[in-house]
């Protein structure tokens, strides 16, 4: 599990776990201008995303979303998911994890800009 209140630096921008419980995850997460998180599902956790910095679009499924500020979307286990900044501002977003397993190694990326697996 993520250290509580340690930023980490990924390609695309940042993550900082706020609040870490057994069955529950509060993290900060950052998107550089022109970067996106991997394209991902999860087996064993539902997220809530709330923008709460910039716009951001977000591709769940088959489906595009553009969230700005306050802007908010569920996504359940299993569902393709990921983030994009599209402009020259930082996009903030609060994501929520709720499941029975929250361990960063639940990330199964289906396609990602940077090379990893």
């Amino acid at each position: 599990m993520n250290t509580v209140g340690q930023i980490y630096e990924r390609p695309w921008g940042t993550y900082r776990t706020i609040e870490q419980k057994d069955n529950y995850q509060l993290k900060h997460i950052v998107v550089k201008p022109g970067k996106r998180l991997s394209l991902q599902y999860h087996h064993s956790r539902d997220e809530h995303w709330t923008v709460i910095k910039g716009k951001g679009t977000v591709q769940l499924d088959e489906i595009s979303v553009d969230l700005e500020l306050n802007g908010r979307i569920f996504i359940p286990k299993l569902a393709k998911h990921r983030m994009s900044n599209n402009t020259e501002d930082d996009v903030e977003f609060l994501e929520i994890q709720i499941g029975d397993y929250l361990g960063e190694d639940d990330i199964v990326r289906v396609e990602d800009d940077f090379g990893r697996k």
